[in-house]
């Protein structure tokens, strides 16, 4: 017989990546994937013919039982809604090691959001993590005609605009990023308006707890004028970087702010210019992170 935490270990990935997916919270992710791996040790494990549907079948329906509640709690959120950052570090979490990259940027996830939990289940475990619809049946208790039709309505909100394209080239990628940063620190407005595109949107994520924009900020001149304000105030004490790599497998940096917090700065690039920049200030959001990153 198998060693059972082995098993639940060879499994661990998809259950992370599936149940961060579902909620846009690795905390979240990770308390359930602990759930399940309860939920497996006291289970009648000869019985179960396949252990990776079983293990899925317990995440997934505890990702369901917490989205019920999800629009209480989203119709109490303050201001837009972005997805917990996820850094790519060798300290990562080691589930995250293994996790899908081409489906984790931000924007896609906030797409994901837009589903229905049931689409939102179904397209995740068919599509991004290839299960076949008979055990996506079993799981969520459908017939697996039902489940595809779930499927096909996914994929109907997920255009083509909304799927992640091509990423650019990682090296390009971060040279962008880091003259986007030396540009707004250094309120040089000019070298700004040659990296965003016209159309680039600003979204701010303070969860209510800290400042942030209400609403997505849009269009190049209203965001280079926040951005001019925000290095006039700070002066010459530009604020501490500690990160500069990929988050959500897009370029992006981690920096302590002026009331000692960090934040992450994402920036999601198509063409040659940054079409979005995703600010993540809310610290229940970034408590990982600052673990992993402040000393």
């Amino acid at each position: 017989m198998s060693d059972p935490t082995a098993t639940f270990m060879q499994f661990r990935p998809d259950m992370t990546g599936i149940a961060y997916r579902m909620t846009g919270s690795l905390a979240v992710a990770e308390d359930m994937v602990q759930d399940a791996f309860l939920r497996w040790h006291t289970a009648d494990q000869p019985a179960i013919d396949n252990p990776r549907a079983w293990l899925l079948k317990v995440v997934t329906r505890l990702c369901l039982d917490w989205l019920r509640a999800a629009p209480q709690r989203r119709g109490q959120y303050v201001g837009p809604w972005l997805p917990e950052p996820l850094l790519h570090t060798q300290d990562a979490p080691q589930a995250l090691k293994h996790m899908h990259d081409e489906d984790l940027s931000v924007a896609f996830l906030v797409t994901l959001q837009q589903l229905s939990p049931a689409e939102r289940a179904v397209f995740i475990l068919h599509d991004l993590f290839e299960t076949p619809f008979d055990e996506i049946a079993t799981l969520l208790a459908r017939s697996p005609a039902a489940c595809r039709q779930l499927a096909s309505r996914a994929r109907r909100h997920l255009t083509h605009r909304n799927r992640p394209g091509p990423a650019p080239d990682s090296t390009w990628a971060m040279r962008v990023a880091e003259a986007f940063l030396e540009a707004s620190r250094s309120g040089d407005e000019a070298a700004l308006k040659t990296i965003l595109a016209e159309d680039v949107r600003l979204i701010s994520d303070g969860g209510g707890i800290r400042p942030a924009a209400l609403n997505v900020i849009e269009g190049v001149d209203r965001i280079c004028r926040l951005l001019m304000a925000q290095s006039r105030r700070n002066g010459r004490q530009a604020p501490p970087v500690l990160y500069r790599d990929l988050i959500n497998g897009a370029p992006g940096f981690v920096t302590v702010e002026t009331d000692g917090l960090i934040q992450t700065t994402t920036l999601t690039i198509a063409g040659e210019r940054i079409t979005a920049i995703q600010i993540v200030r809310n610290p229940e959001k970034l408590a990982g992170i600052e673990g992993r990153l402040v000393h």
